[in-house]
């Protein structure tokens, strides 16, 4: 074997280290140039704000890693949480009980998102119809449907406990903030955390994480060795679609509503663009989630920079973008 040149071996050292570098150094910058920004509360609420998209990353980069894409996510998280308080207020309303009714809205979306997700996974496996195009339909079919019972509006909860869920947390007694109260350490961050845990150990230690690299780097070599192809298709799919249905719970109950035409807006973007900066292949095979947890994180600073600098959302997207043509380029120049 040709040892490797120091060329090549630099990009995969940028490559695997590459995001979180940019972020420790991101953070460094910013922080000696911004007081209110290196304040201690700054940092949780970054995460706080980045917890709904970075939960729908992590089943993106499943997808992703497989060799596919789902454009449909941000709709999807819209129609689950849009139907989870519907059935929220429903069941509230009938029983007399706030909690049997926020059983039932955690229900519909954690039970409704792999379903939404299979169906994906199913067009996409028998109809023999590329990803892109199956989860560009469903974007649009989604968004459409939760608009059109919503009459283009806001649903809104009628249970006024549930946004305990998404706005609460724990306090950290140990961390104060500028103002000298404790630090809140919020649920969304936590099962941000918790499903990236998981997400990462299912991808390295399990059979299941495996077979999805194997289909994502060539899967009629993996079909030729026994891998289901289509079976890890689509619970790859479903997997994203739970992902999006946790993203809609901790969405839905932190505003305790679900706007029908913004909820879950651009997040397609956002989690394509967290996982190419984590450094998942967009030609399958090769990435993780703790990858993608620092492309979260390092997309969470550089937006919250933006708009302590001033900058209009509007540009934001136009950052994002080339940060995601950049990213891509690397992997590419790597790969040669």
């Amino acid at each position: 074997m040709n040892p490797a040149s120091p060329r090549s071996l630099l990009l995969t050292v940028l490559t695997r280290t590459g995001p979180l570098l940019a972020l420790i150094l991101l953070v460094a910058i910013v922080s000696a140039l911004s007081p209110d920004f290196r304040k201690t509360e700054n940092f949780f609420n970054i995460a706080n704000q980045m917890s709904f998209v970075g939960i729908v990353a992590i089943g993106m980069t499943w997808v992703i890693i497989l060799g596919g894409i789902d454009l449909s996510v941000g709709s999807m998280v819209a129609l689950l949480g849009g139907l989870g308080i519907y059935a929220m207020n429903a069941v509230a309303e009938r029983s007399g009980s706030p909690a049997w009714g926020i059983a039932a809205g955690a229900a519909i979306m954690l039970l409704g998102g792999p379903i939404l997700g299979a169906v994906n996974g199913m067009v996409v496996i028998w109809g023999r119809v590329a990803p892109f195009i199956v989860t560009v339909a469903t974007m649009a079919a989604f968004r459409s449907i939760i608009m059109y019972n919503a009459e283009g509006s806001e649903i809104r909860s009628a249970v006024s406990s549930f946004a305990d869920l998404g706005s609460g947390g724990f306090k950290l007694e140990f961390l104060h903030s500028s103002r000298g109260l404790p630090i809140l350490l919020g649920f969304p961050t936590l099962f941000f955390l918790g499903a990236a845990l998981v997400g990462e150990l299912l991808l390295k230690k399990t059979v299941l994480g495996r077979r999805v690299y194997a289909t994502g780097d060539n899967p009629i070599a993996a079909r030729y060795a026994g891998v289901p192809v289509n079976r890890v298709t689509m619970i790859v799919y479903a997997l994203s679609g739970l992902t999006c249905g946790l993203s809609a719970l901790l969405n839905s109950s932190r505003l305790n509503s679900i706007a029908s035409s913004s909820t879950g807006q651009m997040y397609e973007l956002d989690a394509i663009a967290a996982v190419v900066i984590g450094g998942t292949s967009m030609t399958g095979g090769k990435g993780s989630v703790l990858g993608t947890v620092v492309g979260v994180l390092l997309l969470g600073v550089i937006s919250n920079m933006l708009t302590m600098l001033g900058i209009p959302n509007y540009i934001q997207g136009l950052v994002k973008g080339c940060i995601i043509i950049g990213a891509v380029l690397i992997q590419r120049t790597q790969q040669r």
